[in-house]
């Protein structure tokens, strides 16, 4: 894209602008028309030539100065810049057709079947009679997401994913939020045009987005291709406008009859009219050149800012590939030389601490993609400040992954480091500012709910299913409380109204009547389903239940001494102390404490009839009536009990599908029967219990 001309706004532009209410239309409409121009060359240098003129400050100015006057004299257009932002949501993707086949290619990791891919091509030109010049045009393979991008009259109409090939999936409104894709196109374009590009999330852009993703406790992408390809589906345009897409343009599928002879005419031209080109595009004239751009581009691969996965040879002359045309699947005249899959070695890109639900801090590294017994790795925990230590791992390091159990990815040694040292792990929550505390080899936050990433987790258990089941307090209702400040502790969602929940963001007055129900039903809930959406260490489902079941109330369990505690079944010493622990916490007493004043009454639970009183059972495996959480609910409310471990005191071991082993043995060594799903079901009917 060539520098406009006598443009005020493009070098050293004056900020000085005249008070928007003074312009008249004419001088507005003509500002408007120069701003435009001058902010699609800044994005062009900044996103296409990693060249910026301007800086982010003097950008910002120039672009809130676009929005200003295109809202003040209703100047807005489909093409500005200012369109980037998103547009309305979507219900669905709509399906399109394309408008030339988007075809799969040929590949192989063997210079040998390069070779032999030369060599039918040679011998298809000769046998048609086609003599002309064997070169090929060589570049990187891009690992992201096809798509197909329409442009009439120079206007960005259409783009779609490539789906099957002859028809994909309607991104427009999401293509439009990437600032590397023009939205109209400059110089000697055709009225017609549509070309191929590959959507990716550059590398440094994925590990930054993975490290807010995991800071705020969401999962991270695997890799920047599941990045892309989950981001360019989103049905909320205004989502994919603030993750950080890039688009390559390399391949003219209808030019409009302006008739290219060469593809390196081709991505000379598509360069000029402002697409997002690769530099490293090169025409070769044989062969082992081809194989020697591969290799150098495996060498420089870990540089680069773009994962690619080879590399694609192309014949250059149009004609030639005409001549040889295409299968149903791919042509004939391009081949992509594939690069060895990256196996258990890579390095370590960043460190990310997480703050867990009780404060806990875990350092997680943000890896190169890699792949470890046969899945693709992009991070592994570092469990604690002391294994950093341990390993020395540095942000840079090269490192060598195994996967425990052939499932958690660790990092089992540094290959190569170029710094002495290690990570330094921070004294201070990364989250709140709080003070760290180390506790033996773990480290935690001190803010406690005061910490967003600890409250943002604490209401989401809270709210789940595992905790008090609240419906209608999901992930996206805890962020918008938060974030408008309606929920500071755990305690305000019990004051709460249904004006301040209408007034929010997709919701209404029935929503928000709806979510003030279930929190008034969740006020008196069993004392086992309150424990355990407390989010106390080690304390799940399971364990609540036992807890219950033994204390009876709320005020014995908030009393209990590390000795009584233990008394619990499947109760140990560190679970006994991580109990003792929250609740001798000053602030877990004083949220427990308002929890309380709000209402909230946790009971023991009710018993239905006491048709199994004095009867234990132990579950392992899963059933097909229930779940082993609802068999347990139906052996405590008709007077039995039900446990997490086998002992001398139980009575029958419930034995379902793909159970566990240790169980079993347990059985098997304090002689205690086994039974399967069925004989189950056939004592509770024996005993009168309602199944």
């Amino acid at each position: 894209m060539e520098e406009p001309e006598d443009n005020p706004y493009v070098r050293n532009p004056s900020l000085d602008f005249e008070p928007v209410e003074e312009l008249d239309e004419a001088t507005a409409r003509e500002q408007v028309e120069r701003l435009r121009e001058a902010v699609r060359y800044h994005d062009h240098r900044y996103y296409q030539r990693a060249d910026p003129l301007v800086s982010d400050r003097t950008y910002d100015a120039l672009f809130d100065r676009l929005e200003a006057l295109e809202a003040a004299f209703d100047l807005r257009s489909e093409t500005s810049p200012t369109r980037r932002v998103g547009g309305e949501p979507l219900e669905e993707l709509e399906t399109v057709e394309h408008v030339a086949p988007m075809l799969s290619i040929d590949s192989s990791g063997e210079a040998a079947d390069v070779r032999a891919f030369d060599e039918r091509v040679r011998e298809r030109l000769e046998a048609a009679g086609d003599d002309g010049p064997v070169e090929y045009l060589c570049e990187p393979k891009f690992d992201g997401l096809s798509v197909e991008l329409v442009y009439e009259e120079g206007k960005l109409e259409r783009a779609a994913t490539r789906g099957d090939g002859e028809s994909g999936d309607d991104v427009t409104a999401n293509v439009r939020t990437i600032r590397s894709v023009p939205l109209e196109l400059v110089g000697d374009y055709p009225d017609f045009l549509a070309v191929r590009g590959e959507v990716f999330m550059p590398k440094a852009a994925f590990q930054s987005y993975n490290r807010e993703r995991i800071e705020r406790g969401d999962d991270p992408f695997a890799n920047p291709r599941n990045a892309a390809a989950g981001t360019l589906r989103q049905l909320d345009p205004s989502v994919t406008a603030e993750r950080p897409l890039d688009c390559f343009v390399f391949d003219v599928l209808d030019d409009g009859g302006y008739g290219f002879e060469t593809r390196l005419e081709e991505h000379e031209t598509v360069d000029g009219w402002g697409f997002h080109v690769d530099e490293h595009t090169r025409l070769v004239g044989d062969t082992e050149e081809a194989i020697e751009f591969r290799d150098g581009m495996l060498d420089r691969r870990d540089d680069l800012d773009y994962e690619i996965d080879g590399t694609v040879i192309k014949l250059n002359r149009k004609a030639a590939c005409e001549t040889l045309g295409a299968t149903s699947r791919a042509p004939r005249w391009a081949f992509a030389y594939k690069f060895p899959a990256r196996t258990e070695e890579t390095t370590v890109r960043d460190v990310v601490v997480q703050v867990g639900r009780t404060g806990r801090l875990t350092p997680v590294a943000l890896l190169d993609p890699v792949e470890v017994s046969g899945v693709e790795v992009s991070r592994a925990t570092l469990h604690n400040p002391d294994q950093i230590e341990d390993l020395g791992v540095a942000i840079g390091d090269r490192v060598r992954l195994k996967r425990a159990g052939d499932v958690i990815p660790y990092i089992e040694e540094v290959v190569d480091s170029e710094r002495e040292g290690h990570f330094e792990f921070p004294d201070r929550c990364p989250v709140c500012e709080s003070p760290v505390e180390r506790d033996g080899p773990m480290a935690f936050c001190t803010g406690g709910v005061a910490c967003p990433a600890q409250l943002r987790r604490a209401v989401q258990h809270y709210a789940s299913r595992t905790g008090l089941d609240i419906e209608g307090l999901g992930e996206k209702a805890v962020d918008q409380l938060l974030e408008e400040g309606l929920v500071e502790e755990l305690p305000d969602l019990y004051e709460l109204s249904v004006e301040e929940l209408a007034a929010l963001d997709g919701w209404g007055e029935t929503s928000a009547e709806n979510l003030l129900d279930e929190l008034e039903a969740s006020k008196e809930p069993p004392l086992s389903d309150f424990l355990s959406a407390l989010g106390v260490p080690e304390v799940g489902p399971t364990t609540a239940a036992d807890l219950a079941r033994h204390f009876g109330t709320l005020d014995a369990v908030l009393e209990a001494s590390p000795e009584e505690l233990r008394e619990v079944e499947g109760v140990g010493e560190t679970v006994a102390r991580e109990i003792g622990e929250f609740f001798d916490s000053e602030r877990n007493r004083a949220v427990v404490a308002a929890l309380r004043e709000h209402g909230v009454d946790p009971r023991a639970g009710e018993t239905a009839s006491d048709a199994l009183a004095g009867v234990t059972f132990v579950f392992t495996g899963s059933l097909d009536r229930w779940t082993r959480e609802e068999a347990r609910e139906l052996v405590e409310t008709n007077g039995g009990s039900a446990t997490s471990s086998v002992s001398s005191n139980t009575d029958y071991l419930v034995v379902g599908e793909n159970p566990g082993r240790s169980k079993r043995e347990d059985a098997e060594a304090n002689d205690v029967p086994t039974v399967d799903e069925s004989t189950f079901e056939a004592l509770l009917e024996d005993r009168g219990v309602d199944v």
